[in-house]
């Protein structure tokens, strides 16, 4: 029970944010009107990328210490999970914007930053797949991450508020506030983003283990 109990506890939240997101109520603003409960399944998404990026660039500073092949295997699936969540962050938002801003892809800041920061990680694969050796590839990938995060940072939070922009929070264009986000919304919102998290690092833990398994079976 000690090691599933925030398991349990992410299918709850994500079940429970899921149901409440779509039937509890959200305040009637203009333009976003219903999409608003869009907030719930978009933000969460980046959220969860950015805590596995993050897992990935700890066991990628780890490797260069350590060098050994566990903390390079949990670098490389964590950035794997953290791409799936960022592509469901660039496809939610998508739709958002169909509804909003009357297309799919308007070329705003944000959406080309964040398109940019997942290929910096797409390219982090790309590099892992051009090295064969073993120990090379897990250094020079490793290193590559150490960079890649903090320019994944800022990509996203950095320039895209020194211009003007459509999205919440950028470009003098003001954030989810008090006034946005509500009270109901806030009862919602914030388990989202700790269930989506915890499923994430769900995802990547099973992930390892498979992968973990492979390389076992490889050897024998």
């Amino acid at each position: 029970m000690n090691k599933i109990w925030w398991k349990i506890l992410a299918t709850v939240l994500v079940i429970y944010s899921t149901i409440a997101g779509l039937l509890l109520g959200v305040p009637r603003l203009a333009i976003l009107n219903e999409t608003i409960r869009n907030l719930y399944f978009h933000v969460p998404m980046w959220f969860a990328m950015i805590v596995l990026f993050g897992i990935s660039v700890f066991y990628s500073i780890k490797n260069l210490n350590s060098q050994h092949e566990t903390d390079d295997l949990k670098a490389v699936e964590s950035a794997n999970v953290g791409i799936v969540f960022g592509l469901l962050g660039l496809v939610t938002g998508a739709v958002w914007a169909k509804f909003t801003w009357g297309q799919f892809w308007s070329f705003d800041p944000k959406q080309n930053f964040a398109a940019i920061s997942i290929l910096l990680y797409c390219a982090y694969l790309i590099l892992r797949n051009a090295i064969e050796e073993e120990q090379k590839r897990a250094k020079i990938s490793a290193i590559y991450n150490i960079f890649a995060f903090p320019m994944m940072v800022v990509l996203l939070f950095v320039l895209p508020r020194l211009q003007d922009s459509l999205h919440p929070g950028n470009g003098g264009n003001p954030g989810f506030n008090s006034y946005d986000l509500d009270s109901r919304m806030r009862m919602v919102f914030y388990p989202a983003c700790l269930g989506w998290i915890l499923i994430g690092y769900w995802i990547y833990t099973i992930k390892f283990r498979i992968r973990k398994l492979e390389n076992q079976t490889q050897q024998l």
